[in-house]
């Protein structure tokens, strides 16, 4: 099939040539993403996306010479437009805890539905995090265990600006652009994500995004 001239860039980085060929052929037939490379280890994957510069890396986490979690920590995400969905057989949810702490904006199950896998990679692409309803619930549960604020008000007392903050921070927008879009500084955004985390009780802006959609805050703005 004709790909279409904007497709989703997609690098595979699985040490297993089975699944990384199933998943090929589940992706070829949507017309807006690209399959451009393919890597079996950690070291293949990391010199990969140098060279290609991917839209999306579709990474497994347990692989040879370099797991995903040695990758991860290596890319630049203020340098590369890279953005990376795990692939996991929901072994340890520390893992994917850790996966997300350092860059990851997605994780889908190895055994998803086709429909969610495709869903995933476009939500994604457009700046989103991508978790399904299980997963959300135990890595926010697993936040909370590791987090050493206190607990979290279930009914938190936003302003309208600061509700804003929150869809855009959970879309994946940095501070500068946040400040560009709603015509403030960037200081002044700063300042209203120091007083969000205070009210909400969480640590960073990853767990902020996760809190949000979890509680449908980005829903209230």
């Amino acid at each position: 099939m004709t790909k279409a001239k904007q497709a989703i860039r997609i690098l595979v980085a699985d040490d297993h040539a089975i699944f990384r060929d199933g998943l090929r052929k589940l992706l070829d037939g949507a017309d807006d993403i690209q399959i451009v490379g393919e890597a079996s280890n950690g070291v293949e994957c990391t010199k990969m996306l140098a060279k290609l510069k991917p839209d999306i890396l579709l990474l497994d986490l347990r692989m040879p010479e370099k797991d995903g979690l040695g990758v991860l920590e290596e890319i630049n995400f203020d340098s590369t437009p890279t953005r990376v969905i795990v692939l996991t057989a929901a072994e340890d949810d520390r893992d994917v805890v850790r996966a997300m702490r350092l860059g990851a904006r997605g994780v889908v199950l190895k055994q998803s539905a086709t429909d969610l896998l495709h869903k995933s990679i476009r939500k994604v692409f457009e700046g989103e995090i991508w978790l399904d309803n299980r997963m959300t619930a135990e890595v926010i549960d697993a936040f909370k265990k590791s987090s050493e604020s206190g607990q979290r008000r279930e009914k938190p007392l936003l302003s309208d600006r600061e509700k804003e903050i929150v869809q855009l921070v959970a879309q994946g927008f940095r501070n500068r652009e946040i400040g560009e879009k709603l015509f403030i500084s960037e200081q002044t955004v700063k300042n209203h994500l120091h007083n969000i985390f205070d009210k909400l009780g969480v640590s960073d802006r990853l767990e902020l995004a996760l809190y949000a959609i979890h509680h449908r805050l980005i829903d209230q703005a």
